[in-house]
């Protein structure tokens, strides 16, 4: 018998802020027995005001309540209009997964030890507003359930890795390289796949956020990112710089851990920086430099933290097309074979946003999305609060 199915719409945008991408998929099956038939996806670009706007706060920009309220509305309408234009492409859909913005990300390590002082994750894009919007049931806010166990609320994406990406004899680490890196370990899972394996995962520290905003600043915002590598690929690393900048304390801290751009943000890039001009390197070596601080603390973790070493390594997110940073994180891990989640049948540029249409249709099942061995929580969680459209003549995208 045919398994009843949802079609779902999974919405983020990551710590680079470089577009809101969207999945829609038709899951069937329940708990980590899935079925997931990927329908089509895409990236939708934010206005580059909007974009400024969503950088400037989570560099910690101040911002009156009345302000953060605008910038709120403003994130959720372009969210809406994402998601209403994949269902004009692909057709009606039974429900939305939307991550939302992050703007600010506190891990429960920051300040105070005392159990009580809790992590803080803000997403911004209401789902409220979106579920109004596309009169579509609209899950959002994933990460407060996962704080109010105790956890960092963060990585969030490693349960549907297991569901997704597991293998019945080979170890896997998928590794997320977005604004931030992130990792989970997925041990073997042979058939019939009962008790699932433990997964361990973390933030492995900065991905393209550094990055990023280098090339922003060497070409005064004329680009925002190095593509391909293909800059980076002309420089030469400095490895003594390279090992300072590895020395920050984060990379020791033991898991289950997560960082943001308030760590590997442009407070971090201008020490950098003020670093490199005492070699006195151009922009092409400050950005090897850079891509090599990616693809050591990403080799450093697993040499650190993992029981051992994967058989495999599976990228996705934009750091996946950035040769140099690929090509790096081979030459640190050269017994490991390293490819895309496409070479394992998940399109490595909508994982993430797959991953946020899987969290929704659990939420849906009242199962668990996260995993405490990952995110530091006390225990399962139901993730996500879900918003039922209310009819309204009066509510549009207002598309541009």
């Amino acid at each position: 018998m045919k398994k009843p199915s949802l079609r779902v719409i999974g919405l983020i945008s990551g710590t680079s802020v470089d577009g809101i991408d969207g999945v829609v998929a038709t899951i069937a099956g329940t708990g980590y027995d899935l079925q997931v038939d990927v329908i089509g996806g895409d990236t939708l670009a934010y206005p580059a005001a909007l974009r400024d706007q969503a950088l400037a706060v989570g560099a910690g920009a101040p911002l009156a309540i009345a302000d953060l309220a605008t910038l709120d509305d403003a994130i959720a309408r372009q969210f809406a209009q994402a998601a209403q234009t994949l269902i004009d492409q692909y057709g009606p859909v039974d429900l939305i997964g939307s991550h939302g913005q992050t703007v600010f990300h506190r891990p429960r390590t920051a300040g105070s030890p005392s159990e009580t002082h809790l992590a803080y994750s803000l997403q911004l894009g209401r789902g409220d507003l979106i579920a109004a919007l596309t009169q579509c049931p609209t899950v959002s806010n994933f990460r407060q359930a996962d704080i109010a166990a105790g956890g960092e609320g963060a990585p969030l994406v490693p349960p549907v890795d297991l569901a997704l990406l597991s293998h019945p004899t080979r170890t896997r680490c998928i590794q997320n390289i977005g604004g931030i890196g992130n990792v989970a370990l997925l041990p073997p899972w042979p058939a019939p796949r009962q008790t699932p394996p433990k997964v361990i995962g973390w933030d492995t520290g900065p991905g393209n956020s550094l990055i990023d905003l280098a090339v922003a600043q060497f070409t005064h915002g004329q680009q925002t990112y190095d593509r391909d590598g293909a800059w980076a690929a002309q420089g030469t690393p400095h490895p003594a710089l390279v090992a300072h900048w590895l020395a920050h304390p984060y990379f020791a801290q033991l898991p289950p851990k997560s960082t943001g751009r308030e760590l590997f943000g442009q407070d971090f890039l201008n020490q950098c920086l003020q670093d490199a001009a005492a070699y006195d390197l151009p922009p092409a070596d400050v950005l090897a430099c850079l891509t090599e601080l990616t693809a050591c603390s990403i080799a450093h973790s697993y040499q650190t933290f993992l029981p051992q070493l994967p058989d495999e390594v599976l990228l996705c997110g934009g750091g996946s097309h950035n040769q140099s940073l690929v090509s790096r994180l081979q030459a640190h891990l050269p017994t490991v074979t390293i490819q895309t989640t496409s070479a394992a049948g998940v399109a490595a540029d909508l994982k993430e946003a797959l991953a946020f249409a899987v969290l929704a249709y659990w939420r849906q099942q009242a199962f668990p999305g996260n995993l405490p061995s990952v995110t530091g929580a006390r225990q399962e969680a139901v993730l996500g609060e879900l918003w039922q459209p209310t009819p309204s003549a009066s509510i549009g995208i207002g598309r541009r």
